[in-house]
């Protein structure tokens, strides 16, 4: 019994050294605009990972969007599930 436990082990750790990484997460950056603004979006495996919106005509400053994990409660529990909230980055570096 212990040899047989032993040798199973040694083949399941000489597999997991042959094992492949896992493949590189599918990232995408989207954008749309009009005359008014250009949004950009960060995507990493299908999920909304930073939203940025830029103003073009207006002096109004660029804000992000930060988004919360869809297993993520808001504080207040009011605000919509996958909303985000407007952030202004003020020093950047």
């Amino acid at each position: 019994m212990l040899r047989s436990t032993a040798l199973l082990l040694t083949a399941v750790l000489a597999g997991a050294a042959h094992a492949e990484p896992p493949p590189e997460p599918k990232v995408e950056h989207n954008v749309a605009e009009d005359d008014q603004v250009r949004i950009e979006e960060l995507r990493v495996r299908g999920e909304t990972k930073q939203v940025t919106v830029k103003n073009k005509k207006s002096k109004a400053p660029d804000y992000e969007i930060e988004m919360r994990n869809a297993g993520q409660a808001s504080a207040g529990g009011s605000e919509k599930s996958g909303s985000g909230q407007r952030v202004w980055r003020i020093l950047k570096f």
